[in-house]
C-alpha cells in the first residue's frame, strides 16, 4: 500500500519548498490535506505528481479538467496574499483540492464549480471543510450573490479575464490567474483600486485552459 503521508511530504519537500514558496501557512496547508482524497481511485498513485492531474476526461463538447499542479497552486496562493479573515472565490474548484487547501489560510471559501459530477465529487471530498461552500454555476460569471470577495483564484489558464469576476472584488481585493496559453502565460495578480484595476506579473506557468475562458476567435492576445 503506498505511503500517502510520506508521498506528501516529499511533495512538500521537492516540489514547493524549492520554488520561492515561503509562507508557512501554505506548506501547513499543503501538508494537511490528503490530495489521493480528491482524485479518481484510479489515479491515487499519481496524486503527488508534479503535474496538472486530469480528474476528468473530454467528454462530448465539453474540455478535459484538472487539478492544478501543486508548484503553481501554492505560488498563486502566496502571489494572492490571502489573509486570516479573507473571503476567497476559488473558480474551477473541480474536486474541491484547491478549496480544501485555501479554506486553511482565509476565513472563508466558495468553491465555484459549474459540473455536476465534479460538484458531487467535491462535495464529498469537503464534507469535513466547514470554512467551504461549494457552489454550482457558470464559471464566469462568479458568485455575485456572495461578493465581494477580497480573494479570487482561478483554477485553470484564461485567455481573457472576465471583467464579471473583476467586479466581484473588493477594494484592494485580488484577482489570480494564470493567463495566456503556452511558453507566453504568466501568473498575473489583478488589484482593485476604486474602480480602476492594477495589473503585476508574478511569475511563468503554462497550465490547462478553463472551459469557457478562450477568447473570442479572430481575438489577438
Amino acid at each position: 500500500m503506498m505511503d500517502f503521508a510520506r508521498a506528501r511530504r516529499t511533495m512538500v519537500d521537492t516540489q514547493i519548498r524549492v520554488n520561492d514558496v515561503t509562507d508557512s501557512r501554505i506548506v501547513d496547508a499543503l501538508m494537511a490535506v490528503p490530495r489521493e482524497n480528491f482524485v479518481p481511485d484510479a489515479l491515487r498513485p499519481l496524486a503527488y505528481l508534479d503535474d496538472d492531474l486530469a480528474v476528468k476526461g473530454e467528454t462530448g463538447s465539453r474540455t478535459a479538467r484538472y487539478l492544478v499542479e501543486p508548484m503553481v497552486l501554492a505560488r498563486m496562493i502566496q502571489a494572492a496574499e490571502i489573509g486570516p479573515a479573507d473571503r476567497v472565490l476559488d473558480v474551477g474548484a473541480a474536486t474541491g483540492y484547491s478549496s480544501a487547501v485555501l479554506g486553511r489560510i482565509a476565513g472563508s471559501v466558495v468553491a465555484l464549480e459549474e459540473d455536476g459530477d465534479l460538484v458531487a465529487q467535491a462535495r464529498q471530498a469537503l464534507g469535513g471543510e466547514s470554512q467551504v461552500v461549494v457552489v454550482e454555476a457558470g464559471l464566469g460569471a462568479g458568485a455575485p450573490d456572495r461578493a465581494p470577495f477580497d480573494v479570487i483564484l482561478l483554477q485553470g489558464a484564461a485567455e481573457l479575464v472576465p471583467q464579471s469576476l473583476l467586479a466581484q472584488l473588493a477594494e484592494g481585493g485580488r484577482l489570480v490567474a494564470i493567463v495566456g496559453t503556452g511558453r507566453a502565460a504568466k501568473c498575473l495578480v489583478h488589484v482593485r483600486i476604486g474602480q480602476e484595476f492594477s495589473i503585476r506579473p508574478a511569475f511563468d506557468a503554462a497550465i490547462p485552459l478553463l472551459p469557457g475562458f478562450a477568447a473570442p476567435r479572430g481575438f489577438v492576445f
